[in-house]
């Protein structure tokens, strides 16, 4: 039996996309896979960049599209460094999710490591199928029935100067796996764009943090109200120049103890900032106002980025339109996502998401997809249900229903395939994600006893 497609490129060398390719491999039966990453090896956001990102700001007006040459192949002068491929690691970055969910399936974490340390988190090296690293995707359109990719591919040494070689490659189908935590979101603010020009180094993203000792005894104020906010507040409240500003649209309530931690002050969302011969003032919706601030740091997120794709299927809302279940172009399942979910249990979403398609592009499913006027109802109920915003991906609550979909697409492994039965859903699987979160939960309310016990002690 042919599969439904016989050539697939997976775009993404991190842990979805390294799923995509093992799922790809053990069908064996394509006849071409190929992986592309831009970076030099695989394991995506799970590397740690000693030198970080920018904040967006600071380089928003010097970003240019790059240009494709008319002619392929081509060699061409190095192109700037996209600094959006650094990562956001950092020293004292913990997961929150726990090992148990954490880990795929097929490969748990040794239980002598760490329950969440990300110096433990590794990754699984793919059979890797005619990789190509340090390559680019630039565009990928459908053309008389092919995907049609536009490659650049740096580092590359002629006549003794370093060259970008661009070429073209086919293929019937594309595994989109490149990953939603590499442009950095940053809300408009009056007053942000001049306060960034005159004092540039005042701001930063949390993809930029990379150790507390830059904000000891600084006046800080930290954006945000879920995790990754959580995170920095826990690492800066003891030592930043009390308190600790925090500025919250909305917050996370599972994370109150983060929020509540000795010497943090929380405020409403920020109205305006003002820049004077001190250096910053931030004004709030309430019309309080914190004077004379070292350190903003921006923990909201990150912008959905497919660029490449033509034509481009983010929203200005911030979430990718047209994917049937988050994963199949609808009306052209030939080009599908891996990981393009939230608040899913990773790595295990991955791992299910990639072995499904795998099944389906091999034509090994039993089940089928809807039609596309089914599809489009789905993405229709979707947004009454989660709304127009990234939220329209997060998974969370109904992991059962997600997961029941993808083993149920799945099937069963084919007899001359290398490929594995998908485990159905357990609800043990949600309670060993949260753990880390409630052991953080305890210690933060630790945090809470002590400053009580000291106050109640000088009384």
């Amino acid at each position: 039996m042919a599969p439904r497609y016989q050539s697939v490129a997976v775009i993404g060398g991190g842990p979805s996309g390294i799923s995509a390719v093992k799922a790809l491999q053990e069908e064996k039966i394509f006849k071409t896979v190929r992986l592309f990453e831009r970076r030099d090896r695989v394991g995506g956001i799970w590397h740690y960049d000693p030198v970080p990102d920018v904040f967006p700001l600071k380089t928003q007006a010097d970003s240019k599209p790059t240009s494709i040459p008319s002619k392929l192949p081509h060699l061409s002068p190095p192109t700037p460094e996209d600094v959006t491929a650094r990562t956001a690691i950092y020293d004292t970055l913990d997961s929150n999710v726990g090992a148990k969910a954490m880990s795929f399936s097929h490969t748990p974490f040794p239980p002598v490591n760490s329950a969440h340390s990300t110096k433990y988190l590794g990754h699984s090296n793919p059979t890797r199928p005619f990789p190509s690293f340090n390559t680019t995707v630039v565009k990928a359109e459908k053309k008389s029935g092919k995907w049609v990719l536009t490659l650049r591919q740096s580092g590359h040494l002629v006549n003794g100067e370093l060259k970008d070689y661009w070429w073209e490659e086919q293929f019937d189908a594309v595994i989109v796996a490149s990953g939603h935590y590499s442009v950095p979101f940053v809300p408009e603010i009056p007053g942000l764009k001049n306060a960034v020009a005159k004092y540039p180094n005042h701001f930063e993203h949390s993809k930029e943090f990379r150790n507390p000792d830059d904000y000891v005894d600084k006046k800080v104020l930290v954006v945000g109200g879920n995790v990754s906010s959580a995170d920095l507040v826990a690492d800066l409240h003891a030592i930043v120049k009390a308190p600790l500003e925090l500025s919250q649209r909305g917050h996370n309530e599972a994370l109150d103890s983060a929020w509540n931690l000795p010497h943090v002050k929380v405020r409403p969302t920020v109205s305006e900032i003002k820049t004077s011969t001190r250096g910053i003032n931030v004004h709030y919706s309430d019309g309080s106002v914190t004077e004379s601030v070292d350190k903003v740091l921006f923990a909201t997120g990150y912008k959905l980025s497919y660029p490449f794709i033509t034509p481009d299927p983010v929203t200005p809302n911030n979430r990718v339109a047209g994917f049937y279940q988050h994963i199949f172009k609808i009306g052209d399942p030939s080009l599908a996502l891996v990981g393009q979910v939230r608040a899913a249990i990773s790595f295990r979403v991955y791992e299910y998401q990639a072995v499904a398609v795998a099944r389906y592009f091999a034509g090994r499913n039993k089940a089928s997809l809807p039609s596309p006027r089914e599809q489009d109802q789905w993405e229709v109920d979707r947004l009454q249900y989660k709304g127009n915003s990234p939220i329209f991906h997060e998974i969370k609550p109904d992991f059962k229903d997600y997961f029941d979909f993808l083993t149920e697409l799945a099937g069963p492994p084919a007899p001359e395939s290398n490929s594995y039965l998908l485990a159905p859903w357990e609800d043990k699987w949600a309670e060993y994600a949260f753990e880390i979160l409630q052991l953080k939960d305890k210690y933060w309310r630790s945090l809470h006893r002590k400053k009580e016990d000291f106050v109640s002690a000088k009384l």
